[in-house]
Parts: C-alpha cells; structure tokens; sequence
C-alpha cells in the first residue's frame, strides 16, 4: 500500500465541525468527482469518484465501510473500487480524526493501492493526486461550514450559494496541483 497522511484546517470548533464530517452525503458533495449512490446497512456506502487525465476519464465504483468513534471524533475508512472498464482495482484505508479547541484540525492516516493500468500513474503520481483532491475537499468543507453560519437572512437575499466543485478534477488542474506537490515534496524538505 502507498501511505498517505495527510492534515488541514477547518475554521470552527471540533463539535461543529464533526458532525459535518460525520455526514457521508455532504463529505461526498465536498470531494470533486465523488458521488454517492446508496446507502446499506452497516455503515456501507456505495458510490463512485471520477478523474480526468486529459481525454481519458477513470470511473471509479466502489463501496465504503465507514466505522465512527463519536468520542474520540474518528471515522475508520476501507474501500474497493474498480474502474468502469473493470481493469483497475482500487483499495483504500484510513483512519481520519478532527481535533481541536477553537479550529478543528483534520488528519488522515491511511493508503491505497491500485492495481492494473493506472497502477503506474498511482505509484509516479497518486500520492500528489490524493493530495489535491484533499485540498479541495478543505476548501468545500470550510465553504460549507461558512454558508451554514451566515444568517438566514442574508441567505433568502441571495440569489443562490456558491456551487460547490463536484466536478471531477480535469487533467490541467489535476496536474498542475499534482505537479506543484512534487515540487513542495522536493524543495521544501
């Protein structure tokens, strides 16, 4: 498995922010490209992420177990998803945690691993990949929590909220983000 840990930010207090991160739905909705499509029991959730790599686009479908620890603020993640051409498999594990006192910090601690054709592109580049589309997920969380604190008033003034970005992450973008953390990873060591 290639590790991935990560951590940002979210301006707000531990017990305002984690129930939003407890809410598959809107954590989805928060992930460009992710959508989910059902809920089972169990704490399964199936749904599907997409990624652009110029003219090609990786559909990914898959499952979730999600297990919560409200307690300790912790939701332990293991996914499985193949491409709709069914000839890359992904795996996912994590364990993702909010602390804080007046902002919440998020850290995940996991990996994936993929097999098949986009097995090279996730060894060269995955890491940077997951790493981007984290970054927006910050970003779209932190909206979030935003347009929740804005007074009702002034969300029947206007016309419509800012759309999140569910798209899927285009190539241009993707490398670019993906690219620029190579250049962190290298640099700033």
């Amino acid at each position: 498995m290639t590790p991935l840990s990560e951590q940002f930010t979210i301006p707000g207090p531990p017990d305002e922010i984690w129930p939003l991160l407890r809410d598959p739905a809107l954590v989805a909705s928060c992930i460009p490209g992710a959508a989910l499509t059902t809920e089972q029991p169990g704490g399964v959730y199936q749904g599907t992420v997409t990624v652009k790599f110029g003219p090609t686009v990786a559909v990914f479908r898959g499952e979730a177990t999600l297990t919560y620890d409200d307690a300790a603020r912790r939701c332990t993640i293991e996914g499985r998803g193949i491409d709709q051409r069914g000839a890359s498999r992904l795996l996912v594990s994590s364990v993702v945690t909010a602390n804080g006192t007046d902002t919440t910090l998020v850290m995940m601690d996991g990996g994936f691993n993929v097999t098949g054709p986009l097995e090279t592109f996730a060894q060269a580049g995955g890491v940077h990949v997951a790493r981007a589309l984290m970054g927006e997920f910050a970003k779209n969380i932190a909206r979030v929590v935003e347009e929740r604190r804005a007074p009702a008033a002034a969300a029947a003034a206007s016309p419509s909220p800012t759309p999140l970005s569910t798209a899927s992450l285009g190539a241009g973008s993707l490398l670019w983000k993906a690219f620029l953390g190579w250049l962190k990873q290298i640099f700033l060591k």
